[in-house]
């Protein structure tokens, strides 16, 4: 029984009102007049009551669903760089990107409109580069390599940055291969933390869920880093049921021959 519950794995899935004072206002206090003899005290005009500070304005729009133009490509092409965008530029802002911008937004609390503001344009430059005319022409997909986590640079480790949602098979410190991933929903987050590969299953299938888990390595109960061919066919647009998806089947499986029980698994952002 207790084999069952570890073996379960995963698969795919689609994508106040302020109190009134009540207090009436007392009466103005009489003011006496001066007399001749007496000089006049210096009038002091009253304070002005304090208004409720005003909402902060909207940060400008600068791309929205609809538009055209080179701008709109630089944005597919970073995007791209930071696995959201999976398509090849085209310089039109469809649904495509529009989900992406959303996806985008909403990972890093920002509001998910779908239209890039300058807030929004702002964190995805100081996340991505230029891209080259071969990025914008959807040749090739320079994408930034990720921050490790102290706790990678030691030992043999899975290093599975969700910032840049990127595996990268480190020993000693020294990145040996990268490849891209994807990760559960928000109602079946991947785990967060420090790991160990508890077992591994080549040629696995989901006790529950009944689909294929190619190349499962299990790190924390039912969740395993393993290949997924609908990350493969449908990129970013789906999600796992909290699994380390890998789309690129040669590097998982090399990966997999590589990994002994034991290793490390470590899942930051």
């Amino acid at each position: 029984m207790a084999v069952a519950v570890v073996t379960a794995g995963c698969t795919a899935q689609a994508a106040v009102t302020a109190p009134k004072d009540d207090a009436k206002p007392s009466a103005a206090p009489t003011t006496a007049t001066p007399s001749a003899s007496e000089p006049a005290e210096p009038s002091e005009k009253p304070s002005p009551s304090p208004s409720a500070s005003a909402p902060a304005p909207a940060p400008k729009i600068l791309m929205a669903p609809g538009a055209k133009g080179e701008q709109v490509r630089e944005l597919q092409a970073r995007l791209a760089q930071i696995g959201w965008f999976d398509d090849k530029p085209t310089g039109t802002y469809g649904p495509v990107t529009t989900t992406a911008v959303k996806g985008f937004q909403g990972k890093r609390g920002l509001s998910a409109t779908g239209s890039t503001d300058e807030v929004t344009w702002q964190k995805l430059l100081g996340m991505t580069t230029k891209p080259t005319r071969a990025e914008l022409d959807g040749k090739e997909v320079e994408k930034p390599k990720a921050k490790l986590d102290p706790r990678c640079m030691t030992g043999r480790v899975m290093c599975i940055s969700k910032t840049t949602r990127t595996l990268s098979w480190v020993i000693d410190g020294k990145v040996l291969s990268t490849m891209d991933v994807r990760f559960g929903s928000q109602y079946t987050p991947t785990r967060e933390g420090s790991f160990g590969v508890g077992w591994k299953s080549r040629h696995h299938v989901s006790t529950i869920y009944h689909t294929p888990m190619p190349y499962a390595m299990f790190f924390s109960g039912g969740q395993a880093v393993h290949y997924s061919s609908d990350f493969a066919a449908r990129g970013y647009n789906g999600a796992s049921h909290g699994c380390v998806n890998v789309r690129d089947k040669g590097k998982i499986a090399a990966l997999f021959d590589q990994v002994r029980t034991g290793d490390k698994v470590v899942i930051y952002w």
